[in-house]
């Protein structure tokens, strides 16, 4: 029977800021007819909904309905008297997003400028350096600024981070960038498989270039948002090529309560990876989406 029970929801974007949304709050109960319809709610506010009811079980399906981010769903159980309290961390629509607000060139680190620097891009095989990282906005960038802060994130014994091997950069995609590597990398990836900072992964799908033979592949082990680093091996040298993404399948959905439907396309959206790595991993990758 409804008592004293009340869910009392607060809303936050990715930077922990009250979101200027407005959203439609549905809670219904798993077992019974209790159901609490909160329409074009003002999400920079917080929402109580009274009248719960705990009884059997107590246990209801929220979903949380905005204009410009994705849709969640989670259930959740409330006991008698209870007030539960919950916040919901919302995750841009990249549809919806505006414009990005990425870091200058020369607030960026300087192993990556140096990497730019050297690199030969396909599609941008006439820009380096500032030239090719504006040319790379939005989405490359994006997705190029998630790889760098994740593999800044990735720590070899030693101190060594994974970015440090990346010596050049030869196709940057919205998820994965192929790049030159030293050919120590693979070494670091394997002897690291015993910490567990890597861990064997498959790597068929991972097509080679010409003149390169798939060699192995490995993944960190996180929850969601894991790197994966394929390496292709020249046919005749001991050089490397890596096939580097982040594995964003699943992770919104569990780490943010998505709803799985919402999400559509093959590959991992970058603006989605950024939401994974920053509030999964608190990992910052440096630039602010804008809805």
């Amino acid at each position: 029977m409804a008592g004293t029970e009340k869910f009392v929801f607060s809303f936050e974007d990715l930077y922990g800021e009250k979101p200027d949304e407005v959203v439609s709050v549905m809670a219904k109960h798993m077992v019974l007819s209790s159901f609490a319809n909160a329409p074009k709610h003002d999400a920079s506010k917080k929402l109580n909904i009274e009248g719960v009811d705990s009884s059997n079980g107590g246990r209801y399906q929220v979903q949380v309905f905005p204009t410009r981010y994705r849709p969640e769903s989670l259930f959740l159980r409330i006991h008698e008297d209870e007030t539960l309290k919950h916040t919901f961390v919302m995750v841009p629509d990249p549809d919806r997003v505006l414009h990005v607000d990425f870091p200058s060139y020369a607030e960026l680190g300087d192993d990556l400028k140096s990497v730019l620097e050297n690199s030969t891009v396909e599609g941008n095989e006439d820009k380096k350096g500032e030239a090719l990282y504006d040319a790379l906005k939005d989405l490359r960038a994006a997705g190029l600024l998630n790889l760098y802060a994740k593999m800044k994130a990735t720590i070899f014994d030693g101190g060594l981070d994974a970015f440090s091997f990346v010596t050049s950069l030869r196709r940057v995609r919205g998820e994965r960038f192929f790049a030159d590597v030293k050919r120590d990398f693979r070494d670091a990836v394997k002897n690291s498989l015993h910490s567990h900072v890597f861990d064997e992964a498959p790597g068929s799908l991972h097509k080679p270039p010409p003149g390169y033979k798939l060699d192995d592949s490995f993944k960190t082990p996180d929850d969601h948002g894991n790197l994966q680093v394929t390496f292709f091996r020249k046919e005749d040298a001991l050089e490397f090529i890596a096939d580097v993404d982040i594995d964003g399948s699943k992770g919104l959905e569990h780490a943010f309560d998505v709803i799985s439907h919402s999400i559509t396309g093959k590959d991992s959206h970058p603006y989605d990876i950024h939401a994974i790595l920053r509030k999964a991993q608190e990992i910052d990758t440096r630039y602010r989406l804008v809805v």
